[in-house]
């Protein structure tokens, strides 16, 4: 208590000092920090963002991942026949589970709207469902 009495003389004339110099700012750059939302290049033809960047390296390196896996480790394949009654494979499970976060995600934002969090946990239980039981 005893520093808010301390500042509070001099809050009018700060408030005041920023508010003459307030149009000397206008033409000055403003300094910026990190955005999920601002282009990486902004010449560029496709708006890549951070988030879009992020996205996409996800899902080709998931890709990859699936693909590894069927060439190397298990070369004839984990069909199984799962819940829906489709024999799937690695691959078909990976299909299915970025098929499925996309229709979340689209079904959320038509109906909810930002924030998205709760549909990035959902697409994930769904991955660990289609993984575990399709």
């Amino acid at each position: 208590m005893r520093k808010l009495l301390l500042i509070l003389p001099f809050l009018p004339t700060t408030a005041l000092a920023q508010a003459q110099t307030g149009w000397g700012n206008v033409g000055q750059q403003e300094e910026k920090g990190f955005s999920w939302t601002d282009p990486l290049w902004p010449d560029f033809w496709m708006a890549w963002t951070p988030a879009t960047l992020a996205v996409f390296v996800g899902i080709f390196s998931a890709i990859a991942l699936i693909g590894v896996l069927e060439g190397f480790k298990y070369r004839d394949g984990i069909e199984r026949r799962g819940v829906l009654g489709l024999t799937t494979t690695l691959g078909d499970r990976l299909f299915i589970t970025l098929l499925g976060a996309a229709y979340i995600f689209l079904a959320w934002l038509g109906l909810v709207g930002q924030p998205v969090w709760t549909p990035l946990f959902l697409s994930i239980g769904w991955g660990i469902f289609v993984f575990w039981k399709v």
